[in-house]
């Protein structure tokens, strides 16, 4: 449905040159484009200064078609100049860029074009074997060994705790997904029986993946955040003495910089307070979330051990005192989805939003948060959803073009993007996921006082959700 984001040259037509063979026409074409492409203006009787602003101006769904034109082209929508333009200019555009578990041990990236609805596919993150020198014989290590932090911690915590051996049966392992600068970056997560430290960044402009300086703690099922263009990495889990062991560091990376520094660790203050030191030894600290919210990291927590588990509020850091506070007791308390998992929210205009999904498993709610009342409100009294229940993972949260949206997988295994607008009188309409999704269709679904519009559709097959980011680029 999407074309492929390779950097592959344009294909020869032997029917340009039938008396010449495939491969001596694709070296004469070489050949001729190489000698007349450096003096070659990028749009002939235009100077190159005027041609670039042309081409910044152009939708960026279109860049992966006109870099076929020549190397010269290909060059210009491959430079950070022609992007520093595009902010200049105000062209820029938010993609939503969503990651899937094809099968037990493959992730594949995908990006949605809003305005054109149309999907790209990312290059798959390289093949790369980490060799451990302390264990013998674990040196296919593989860096595709990976999963998502949208998992249910509450799923694979039961697998660890109090078990030594469930690492080499864990399916996959928890990586950590984040966005910072205009790149992806994935993070951590476990190579069979190991939490890793490496860090991996795409580059949309250059259209590849680069390995970075690595975290200083190899991490699995963390959290990160992004304030003042730096990426914040919290929590997760670490390979202890035979087993794994919750972690309260944190960390910091510098896209400028390329290098990360140590933050205070969380305090998990009310793990502190627990009142015996037998529940104290027994419920096991964990951050379920993190989302920036008013210049500072909100980090809603738990404490669990399966099949118990109880949340305990959460922390915030504060960047300019660089310490962590406590989280008032009804954002802490009241924060939705009270499961040992991850906690879905998203900022919108300045507004924190969080998912709470319905006891009926066909339905959810968005609620928000009111800072003046402490207090958690349903702002929308029902998200349009279908039969989930062989999905580990059916519903995302992101937030752009001013607006919050919802992704979520039907039965038919079609994957939607849903976007909430506002609408005076919405019209009573059938529900959105009647049967199979069609994005052309124009199909709507009432909620409230909202219109819940399909922006981008696409059958993944069995392809589970992971996580999903938003890039403007």
């Amino acid at each position: 449905m999407g074309q492929f984001l390779s950097l592959g040259g344009q294909k020869c037509r032997t029917g340009d040159y039938t008396k010449v063979s495939q491969n001596d026409t694709c070296k004469r074409q070489r050949m001729s484009s190489s000698f007349t492409e450096e003096s070659a203006r990028l749009i002939p009787s235009l100077p190159d200064e005027l041609s670039m602003q042309i081409i910044a101006r152009l939708p960026r769904i279109h860049y992966f078609d006109v870099r076929l034109v020549s190397r010269k082209w290909m060059a210009t929508v491959m430079s950070p100049e022609l992007f520093k333009l595009r902010r200049e200019l105000r062209k820029t555009e938010e993609w939503l860029y969503l990651l899937t578990k094809v099968e037990e041990d493959k992730l594949s990236w995908h990006a949605l074009d809003p305005l054109s609805r149309k999907w790209q596919r990312l290059p798959m993150i390289p093949h790369v074997v980490y060799e451990d020198e302390s264990r013998k014989g674990f040196s296919g290590l593989w860096m595709w060994n990976m999963a998502g932090p949208s998992v249910n911690i509450a799923e694979v915590v039961r697998r660890w705790l109090g078990r030594k051996d469930s690492l080499d049966q864990m399916p996959f392992c928890g990586c950590a997904i984040g966005a910072v600068d205009g790149c992806l970056y994935v993070l951590g997560g476990f190579c069979r029986a190991l939490t890793m430290k490496c860090v991996w960044k795409f580059d949309p402009i250059k259209n590849d993946w680069s390995e970075v300086t690595s975290m200083s703690t190899g991490r699995a099922y963390c959290k990160t955040g992004i304030l003042n263009n730096k990426l914040y990495v919290v929590g997760g889990v670490s390979q202890g003495r035979g087993s794994l062991t919750p972690l309260q560091s944190a960390e910091v990376f510098d896209p400028s910089t390329g290098s990360w520094s140590q933050v205070p660790n969380m305090p998990f203050s009310k793990a502190q307070a627990l009142p015996t030191a037998f529940l104290a030894d027994m419920l096991k600290p964990i951050a379920t979330g993190l989302t920036p919210y008013m210049g500072r990291l909100c980090v809603p927590q738990s404490l669990y051990s399966w099949p118990f588990f109880v949340d305990v509020g959460g922390e915030i850091y504060d960047p300019e005192t660089n310490s962590w506070i406590e989280m008032p007791n009804g954002m802490g308390e009241g924060w939705p989805a009270r499961q040992a998992g991850t906690k879905l929210s998203v900022v919108v205009d300045g507004e924190l939003y969080a998912f709470d999904p319905s006891s009926s498993m066909d339905s959810g709610k968005i609620k928000v948060y009111d800072r003046k009342e402490d207090a958690w409100k349903v702002v929308i009294g029902k998200v349009p959803m279908h039969d989930f229940a062989d999905t580990e993972s059916p519903y995302l949260l992101a937030g752009f073009h001013g607006k919050l949206h919802v992704i979520t997988k039907d039965s038919s295994h079609h994957i939607a993007v849903l976007q909430a607008d506002s609408c005076s009188s919405p019209s009573s309409s059938s529900s959105l996921f009647a049967g199979s999704l069609n994005e052309n269709s124009g199909s709507m679904a009432e909620s409230d006082a909202v219109v819940w519009r399909v922006i981008g559709t696409r059958d993944f097959g069995p392809a589970e959700m992971v996580s999903c980011q938003v890039l403007e680029i």
